[in-house]
């Protein structure tokens, strides 16, 4: 009680198997994210490259410890100390705490046209309960057809292909880094059972979701240290 604790990327696991971020607030890697939701539901986890809650200490790994020393040295030291340090090592971008740990789509795909931009930002907020083609393109301000010709001049695919690629990134993305039974990967992607989603990912990826799991199990046979980390048998 009292020690001032840090994780970097997965080192955050090890502080919440421990038992010592009860009521504390915490980040960890993108990709460990909702597996930690998972396992700790209570868990106040916060997807920041860097949370300073108190005496802890935790960042998403990455350049983000660089971001984050340099908070701890400003609030201890002042702005010009960690300034110095930063130079020091050739870090000018400071980034703060609630800078985004991945690119969005948004920003990914390139995208400047307002209409595509709200309608990638109306698609991954809505991954799970995916949105019809006219509502989309009415809650993005533009024609239904309009859009399709903007999305495949852009984007090189139809609306709707591009919304379904999106939930599959984000499905593989959950298979990977949890053990949550294949229907609630298919429901929680916006897929009305687990054989209209198997049917989606094998097209998509070239291997089915059932398969792609045991593959990831294999590979992670050698070195269960990530499994181990994020409290899974």
């Amino acid at each position: 009680s009292g020690v001032p604790l840090g994780g970097i990327s997965g080192g955050a696991a090890i502080l919440a198997a421990a038992g010592v971020m009860s009521s504390r607030r915490f980040t960890i890697h993108w990709q460990h994210i909702d597996a930690m939701r998972e396992i700790y539901p209570e868990a106040l986890i916060e997807r920041r490259l860097f949370v300073i809650d108190r005496d802890r200490f935790t960042c998403a790994g990455g350049m983000a410890p660089l971001d984050m020393a340099h908070a701890l040295i400003a609030s201890d030291h002042g702005v010009e100390l960690a300034r110095a340090v930063s130079d020091w090592f050739i870090h000018t971008g400071i980034r703060q705490a609630e800078a985004p740990q991945q690119l969005d789509p948004v920003r990914r795909y390139d995208l400047h046209h307002p209409a595509l931009v709200a309608m990638v930002q109306l698609m991954t907020s809505h991954i799970a309960d995916p949105l019809k083609l006219e509502d989309l393109a009415h809650l993005s301000g533009i024609g239904a057809r309009q859009l399709e010709r903007l999305t495949k001049n852009q984007l090189g695919q139809s609306v709707m292909q591009f919304y379904r690629s999106l939930r599959l990134e984000k499905a593989d993305e959950i298979l990977q880094q949890s053990n949550l039974p294949l229907v609630e990967v298919a429901l929680a992607t916006g897929f009305s059972n687990r054989s209209h989603f198997s049917r989606a990912f094998q097209a998509h990826f070239g291997i089915g979701p059932a398969t792609r799991r045991k593959r990831r199990g294999r590979e992670e046979a050698p070195d269960q240290s990530d499994r181990r980390i994020l409290g899974r048998n």
